[in-house]
């Protein structure tokens, strides 16, 4: 699929568009936009999506400034790339690394 090496630039190159869905969740959870930045140009991808739709994702986790875990939902176009969320990673959902999904029984 994408590298990250390829989003940061793509992200550098003001190829990036934020989403309605975005712009309302980051304002809701007091996400700020430059943790956003931050953890997409120093993050790590820990999960690929690319059956998702209307086009293939990606989940970056980095840390805030306040280094705390920050997860930031990335869809990917040839030339663009779409923020669609961000949120801090649920305990009851990630594992303590916040990279892997906790296994539901």
């Amino acid at each position: 699929m994408y590298d990250i090496e390829t989003i940061q630039a793509m992200f550098s190159g003001n190829a990036v568009r934020a989403t309605q869905h975005f712009k309302a969740r980051i304002k809701e959870r007091s996400i700020k936009t430059a943790d956003v930045r931050r953890v997409i140009m120093s993050g790590e991808i820990v999960e690929e999506c690319p059956d998702d739709l209307p086009l293939p994702s990606i989940l970056v986790l980095g840390h805030t400034s306040d280094n705390k875990p920050l997860h930031v939902a990335v869809g990917i176009d040839d030339d663009m790339i779409f923020l669609i969320t961000a949120y801090y990673p649920s305990n009851d959902i990630w594992e303590t690394d916040n990279k892997t999904r906790k296994v539901v029984n």
